[in-house]
């Protein structure tokens, strides 16, 4: 090795020193807006409170084993949380590529060749004449080589650590993508239950229009009710059997709906009335603050911000020059037998720097848009932060008008049944006519129709609570690495 050589084992040193160095701004979460407490909740009482959330399996809640096994079917088999899924594992692999460049980049060559030129010897004949000749020769080489780019300005560091923000909020986005699908399961699955009980409260009025079509045209047979009485009451049926058909093709739709959320064709799914349950449960509240954790979506908004901070330095780094290692080792010779000989070994290192000198602007303005870039995330992070109370709040209060609606409706359904029942018995002694007992009815089935309107709002507004309050989920459900 001669002296000269020294020179570049000591760039080598420097660069490794200066490895540590990384220029840009670090990190630091700005601030979000974040009231003290949800204003919503004030005078709320929560219906069958759950105290506890089964964490990741928030629909446990509605203790229902039919949405139970159907909900954890989303997970798997739904196919946009596979394409979240599989962006996460493009986003996962990514950071794989950009720590990759921390390192060198070694190759490997292996060389054998055969070349016919003039003669290195010369003969002198008789007459002194001299005589050139040909001959062929080999050579092998054989030769590891390197090139490394040290990361003397955090250029890669910088990038690594925006890919890294980068895949967490694509693991946020996987999460938030489930959940979503999972809270319009369980909506979808809700309005199917709501038509089967409404199918079945179309039925009981059917049954009691046939009733009291019969005793019409008993009435009329016995002269006490005109000949139209019947004609009513069988117009008052047929619309209801009418409605009670339609309702078929709503569920048809829901079940084709969450067949599709399940990752199934609809062909494949049949869902079975089962007894309505009117029980609506709410989750736990907590503090406003802990939304920041526990919202996948604001946790990819924040993440997204950390990118672009990162991004900043890299724009950074290029005011910076570049110093590129690279060197070889190896052997050659004319013979396979002497190539790995020491005599035969062959070696060589080297180092150079690149600095742009005048680029017209070109870095302070990708600095610029780097620094711009950064500022739409904050914005975007500090929107999405807002637009998750808004939600929380929008529910905590359809929550609340809901039940106290509920509850004047219910009390409304039972005067109407009491009115059916009188008007009913009066019809029946003929103190009244057939319009009168008409229009009880259908105040009652209005009413009754009503009631299974809210109950639905009510549970829709309970799912939508779960999910904006980020259905179990928390940050530290993130990936580190």
């Amino acid at each position: 090795m001669t002296r000269g050589v020294t020179s570049p084992w000591r760039a080598a040193v420097l660069a490794v020193a200066l490895g540590g160095c990384a220029v840009g701004p670090n990190y630091h979460r700005p601030s979000a807006p974040v009231s003290a407490a949800f204003k919503e909740a004030e005078g709320w009482t929560p219906s069958h409170p759950v105290d506890a959330l089964d964490k990741g399996a928030w629909w446990s809640m509605f203790n229902d084993p039919e949405l139970d096994a159907l909900e954890r079917r989303v997970a798997v088999s739904n196919q946009t949380v596979k394409q979240f899924e599989a962006a996460y594992r493009q986003a996962h692999e990514i950071v794989a590529e950009a720590r990759a460049s921390y390192f060198p980049t070694i190759g490997a060559v292996a060389q054998a060749g055969q070349s016919k030129g003039a003669a290195a010897t010369t003969a002198t004949t008789a007459g002194g004449v001299a005589s050139g000749g040909t001959r062929a020769t080999r050579s092998y080489e054989a030769a590891l080589d390197a090139t490394w780019v040290p990361d003397l300005w955090g250029r890669i560091r910088r990038t690594v650590e925006s890919n890294k923000a980068l895949a967490q909020a694509s693991a946020a986005d996987l999460a938030n993508a489930r959940l979503s699908a999972q809270a319009a399961l369980a909506q979808d699955y809700f309005l199917l239950r709501v038509l089967d009980e409404e199918t079945r409260l179309y039925g009981d009025t059917v049954a009691g229009y046939q009733r009291l079509l019969k005793l019409t045209q008993d009435q009329v047979r016995e002269g006490t009710q005109p000949q139209s009485a019947v004609l009513t009451a069988e117009a008052q049926l047929y619309g209801a059997q009418a409605a009670q058909t339609a309702v078929g093709v709503t569920r048809a739709q829901m079940e084709h709906a969450i067949a599709i959320l399940v990752g199934v064709a609809p062909a494949d799914l049949t869902i079975a009335p089962t007894p309505f349950r009117r029980e609506v449960p709410t989750p736990p509240l907590a503090v406003p603050s802990t939304l920041l954790e526990r919202r996948p979506d604001i946790a990819a908004a924040e993440r997204r911000m950390a990118s672009g901070n990162a991004l900043i330095g890299v724009a950074v780094a290029s005011y910076f020059p570049n110093v590129t290692l690279s060197g070889d080792y190896g052997s050659a010779a004319s013979s396979l037998g002497q190539l790995f000989k020491a005599s035969s070994t062959l070696w060589s290192f080297g180092a150079d720097g690149a600095e742009t000198l005048l680029d017209f602007g070109l870095r302070r303005a990708q600095v610029r848009a780097a620094r711009a870039a950064y500022d739409q995330n904050v914005a975007a992070y500090r929107q999405t932060v807002l637009t998750a109370f808004q939600g929380v709040e929008d529910e905590l209060a359809a929550l609340r008008i809901y039940q106290q609606e509920q509850a004047t409706l219910l009390l409304t359904e039972q005067a109407a049944q009491q009115t059916v029942k009188l008007d009913l018995d009066e019809y029946r002694e003929g103190t009244v006519d057939y319009t009168t007992v008409i229009a009880a009815q259908a105040s009652l089935l209005a009413t009754s129709l009503n009631v299974l309107i809210v109950i639905e709002n009510r549970l829709n507004a309970s799912v939508l609570l779960v999910e904006n309050l980020g259905g179990g989920w928390t940050t530290a459900d993130l990936p580190r690495s």
